[in-house]
């Protein structure tokens, strides 16, 4: 139901509210492993001003998305049950995660952090098993082309639980080993998930034609999926220490975490390649569109990823990798930022 007896400017104020799609917490994911990234190589400042403006997306969006759907109803249980569209939701899980690793890393706040990992744990429970039952139960199949980077989203956010479940080991009111065991079921999962998207995405890549329109920055995902996994598994990987029954699976996690983040930095040239033909060759206009946070999104977390992954494993030969991505993701941060504030600038100014 639309606002009640609004002016048409106030109106035309609020119509976005009922546009917003269902992966725009990818912003706050987005800010928030940017955030973290500038953090490590000690640029303290821009980290927790990242940091604070995360926060305020964080409500924001939540506001917008409760009003969108008191307001908006029809539209937002369209975006549900549309099955090219509704996986965008599992970034609100990921989101609520990446913002309670902000929270333990930048605030030493543990009590927030397991909120928000509650908040994201059972909106991860609720959203993987209602989104893969309306998938399940639809009368009419559509094509695999329905498939695309933002299916990946099951294995972000999957990893995030992983991951901050990680962080808090110790601070919640179960055992160290419990949610150490469950973080790595949940880090099994998502390696799964992956392994059978990704060979469905690329099928549809190969053999079905590609539209330029269509070929845009959710299939970045791809390399963040990878990238997340491998933060996943670096941070089990570091309580192996703590735990025994982790240090016999030591040397099949390291495996793990090399395999996938070969196959992320395997991405990273095609996805260039593939944005050069759709800008460059194809003439696709670049103009902000919510989607590019899905972008800066596995910069961020690859240079964080590639970090961690040469520390732990003693690879400091990889360092440089993660230096020059860092202003990658920074530069690219500050210009999709800019693309959303000027966006908004634009609509909501007077005409």
């Amino acid at each position: 139901m639309p606002f009640p007896a609004l002016s048409t400017r106030t109106h035309r104020h609020f119509k976005g509210i009922a546009a917003l799609s269902p992966d725009y917490f990818a912003l706050v994911m987005a800010t928030g492993i940017v955030s973290l990234a500038v953090h490590i190589f000690d640029y303290p400042v821009i980290a927790q001003i990242l940091f604070y403006l995360n926060i305020v997306a964080y409500l924001v969006l939540c506001a917008l998305f409760g009003a969108q759907k008191l307001f908006y109803w029809k539209r937002f249980r369209s975006h549900v049950f549309n099955l090219e569209k509704n996986m965008g939701f599992l970034s609100f899980v990921a989101a609520n995660c990446i913002l309670g690793s902000q929270f333990i890393i930048l605030n030493n706040n543990y009590t927030l952090a397991s909120l928000l990992f509650g908040i994201g744990l059972l909106s991860w429970i609720f959203l993987i098993y209602f989104l893969f039952a309306v998938h399940i139960e639809k009368r009419f199949k559509p094509s695999i082309k329905v498939i695309s980077g933002t299916w990946l989203l099951i294995i972000v956010a999957t990893q995030s639980i992983s991951i901050l479940g990680v962080q808090l080991s110790g601070q919640l009111p179960v055992s160290f080993e419990g949610i150490l065991f469950f973080s790595l079921m949940l880090f099994f999962v998502g390696c799964l998930f992956y392994i059978v998207l990704i060979t469905l995405i690329i099928y549809r890549l190969l053999f079905f034609k590609v539209r330029p329109k269509t070929l845009g920055t959710p299939y970045w995902i791809s390399m963040g999926a990878d990238a997340i996994t491998v933060l996943s598994g670096v941070g089990l990987i570091s309580r192996t220490q703590q735990w025994s029954f982790l240090e016999e699976l030591l040397p099949f996690l390291k495996g793990m975490v090399l395999l996938f983040w070969a196959i992320g930095t395997w991405w990273i040239p095609l996805m260039v390649l593939l944005g050069i033909w759709r800008h460059l060759v194809k003439k696709i206009p670049i103009s902000y569109v919510s989607h590019y946070w899905g972008m800066v999104f596995p910069l961020g977390m690859y240079t964080v990823c590639t970090v961690k992954l040469s520390q732990v494993m003693e690879l400091p030969f990889l360092m440089p990798i993660p230096t020059v991505f860092l202003y990658i993701a920074l530069g690219a941060w500050i210009l999709v930022f800019m693309g959303m504030l000027s966006t908004f600038l634009r609509n909501f100014s007077p005409k």
